[in-house]
């Protein structure tokens, strides 16, 4: 196979935020060219203003969407089978269901099994990069970062760190978790395409010494990423007030410890008070809007537009497995109708600049990641809007194959089987019509 590969059909970029920038934020062509060379996007435009001398030329179907690569920042490797677990609140779910079967993880052999599940199923439904929970065991994060790094996938993610609040076979200390987050960090962190995202499960399962060994980890290594959790569930907001009477907040937790900042990511961030908002606006910490999960489990609603007026950086995902599907377009779908419950509309627009370019500026890598510009590397999906019968009979009311509604269309009914190609690093890693994921 060539090293240059053109990829020819109608063409989806962001530059900016629609919601900030309108039409001006778009990279459209309708009959368009991404030019792929040596893993990376080598130029875009429309058909005819690109040289695609000497590279193999894919040209897909009417219709069909060329976009960057789907971005998931919040989503966890051990979880795959408790997705769709009954009947239980965030608390009783974590020990009833989640803990037993991240238990499993300290197995070399089951860890890696699941991984490469784990990595064909987030090509099968068009995400390329993820941010991503392990379980606290250091083979659990080894497994992800190997099937992540054969594929060439940008991938972050951690081991979790919890010294409490969960079964002593589950637990680490302070000590040892500062330690293997830190042989981690030394081993995977930057290797390639790989990242580290520094992970003390939340607040409520982490003592004052573990968070305090998390503050002195972000400090000694100012290039990786945090993610936690933050304000689910009102019973996980009361416990952690408990746990820490003398914070002001469940915010001010982690403020006290140093972790609010620009590369922290904190999922959920549903009961929050003005002064923790204003807080998480000022430090330029991102909260992570996870809708499958925060209805699944009966968390709340999530108020984008509360936190955007307020200036706080968002970013959306599926949270498997207190999340319900792995496609970013059915997460899409659920946070249309959470924000239509807060009295807010979301155009198609803006949920595809959220699935892509939004994700990678939340985590500071727009210029690597989220769009077809020069120079990106060449992670893309290429979506079907007329996938399934149903789609098909809604799009012949499409006219003219209006762009907001055919991105309504995919996000409102698409999942995985609207997913033609997914492709990672210039590679073509998933294709639908051969029902499987590509070995690379």
């Amino acid at each position: 196979m060539t090293d240059r590969i053109a990829l020819k059909g109608r063409l989806l970029s962001f530059k900016d935020d629609p919601a900030t920038a309108g039409a001006g934020a778009l990279e459209h062509h309708e009959d368009g060219v991404v030019l792929v060379a040596d893993g990376r996007i080598g130029a875009v435009g429309p058909a005819g203003s690109v040289d695609v001398g000497g590279a193999e030329v894919r040209t897909y179907p009417e219709g069909c969407l060329i976009l960057p690569g789907l971005i998931d920042p919040h989503i966890h490797l051990p979880q795959t089978r408790v997705v769709a677990s009954y009947g239980a609140q965030l608390l009783e779910w974590l020990q009833t269901y989640t803990f037993p079967e991240e238990g499993r993880f300290s197995d070399r052999r089951y860890a890696a099994a699941v991984a490469c599940f784990f990595h064909d199923e987030l090509l099968r439904n068009g995400t390329t990069s993820a941010v991503v929970f392990c379980s606290v065991h250091p083979e659990s994060a080894d497994a992800l970062f190997a099937e992540a790094e054969r594929r060439g996938m940008r991938m972050l993610g951690g081991k979790v760190m919890m010294d409490r609040g969960a079964p002593d076979w589950l637990l680490d200390t302070p000590g040892t978790g500062y330690a293997e987050t830190t042989d981690l960090i030394r081993r995977w962190h930057g290797r390639g395409r790989l990242g580290y995202a520094i992970a003390p499960r939340f607040a409520i399962t982490s003592t004052e010494a573990q968070l305090a060994a998390t503050r002195a980890l972000v400090q000694e290594n100012p290039g990786c990423w945090l993610q936690t959790h933050l304000a689910e569930n009102r019973a996980e907001v009361r416990l952690a007030r408990e746990l820490y009477p003398e914070a002001a907040s469940y915010t001010d937790i982690y403020d006290r410890f140093g972790l609010l900042g620009p590369r922290s990511l904190f999922g959920h961030c549903i009961h929050l008070d003005d002064k923790e908002v204003e807080r998480l606006a000022a430090t330029g910490s991102v909260a992570v809007f996870c809708p499958t999960s925060n209805l699944f489990i009966g968390s709340g609603l999530f108020d984008l537009a509360r936190l955007r007026a307020a200036g706080v950086r968002t970013a959306l995902a599926t949270d498997i497995g207190g999340g319900t599907s792995y496609s970013m377009l059915r997460t899409a779908a659920e946070a249309y109708k959470v924000l239509q419950l807060n009295g807010q509309n979301w155009p198609a627009l803006d949920a595809f600049h959220a699935m892509t370019r939004g994700n990678a500026a939340a985590l500071g890598l727009e210029d690597e990641i989220g769009t077809l510009a020069p120079g990106s590397a060449a992670d893309m999906v290429v979506l079907d809007p007329n996938a399934t019968p149903a789609m098909r009979h809604r799009m012949e009311a499409v006219k003219d194959g209006d762009l907001a509604q055919t991105l309504f269309v995919l996000m409102t009914m698409g999942d995985d089987r609207a997913v033609l190609e997914t492709w990672v690093a210039g590679r073509c890693l998933h294709r639908r019509d051969d029902g499987q994921t590509i070995d690379p």
